[in-house]
């Protein structure tokens, strides 16, 4: 797969993608992350990339014309993408199986907006998609756009080591995920519960279900058909 971010600020994109799973991901081939700085496709000898809203109002918008011109120089080097995902607080809201639809494409753009947003015109010619981590505002889209990669990145083959571990992630079938334990069995007073500890596979998984279902039907009941 490959990940092409595009972002006014690439220093608030670049540092986290240098550890951990993503990292990882990166260093084995599974994904490639490229993040491409909207000041080098700007025009004018300013290089701006915003301007005052018309209308009148607070804020400064993305300019179109950046926007544009970075998504279409990935294009020629590198083809059109399956989606052009824009990062906003009134996109789509992400769960679980938008993630997983995600890792089925071979190359997504991610817009991280920025300042009061950006130029309809790109929502309306440019972008394919538009999604969101939550309902509330953060100052750009570069959080977002990291969740996102996040996600997605670790369901890619090969990049977890055990690949099960991410089939029984909160989510993937509707449940939260059930509490978990290691080492020691016992400590300040507190003992990791006995159907761990005994071996017994059926009774571990039932035991598991169990508590999926009470802390799904507890925290987030929501999730659940009525008839649960």
């Amino acid at each position: 797969m490959r990940i092409d971010v595009i972002t006014a600020l690439p220093g608030l994109v670049d540092g986290p993608l240098q550890h951990s799973i993503v990292r990882r991901a990166q260093d084995s081939g599974a994904v490639e992350i490229a993040v491409h700085d909207l000041r080098e496709h700007a025009v004018g000898k300013h290089r701006q990339i915003d301007d005052f809203p018309y209308g009148g109002g607070a804020g400064m918008v993305l300019k179109p014309e950046p926007i544009f011109r970075c998504v279409e120089a990935i294009e020629d080097e590198h083809g059109e993408p399956d989606e052009v995902i824009f990062l906003t607080p009134d996109g789509e809201q992400i769960d679980q199986p938008i993630v997983n639809r995600l890792t089925m494409h071979d190359h997504l753009v991610l817009l991280a907006g920025h300042y009061k947003g950006i130029d309809q015109r790109v929502r309306d010619g440019l972008v394919t998609r538009e999604l969101s981590i939550g309902d509330f505002v953060l100052s750009g889209g570069e959080l977002p756009a990291l969740v996102l990669i996040d996600a997605v990145v670790r369901l890619l083959p090969g990049v977890l080591g055990d690949a099960s571990s991410a089939l029984t992630d909160s989510f993937q079938d509707g449940l939260l995920d059930a509490p978990v334990y290691t080492r020691p069995a016992e400590y300040r007073g507190r003992s990791v519960p006995e159907v761990l500890r005994s071996g017994d596979h059926q009774r571990v998984e039932e035991w598991r279900d169990e508590k999926r279902l009470e802390k799904t039907r507890d925290r987030r009941p929501d999730l659940l058909p009525e008839s649960s």
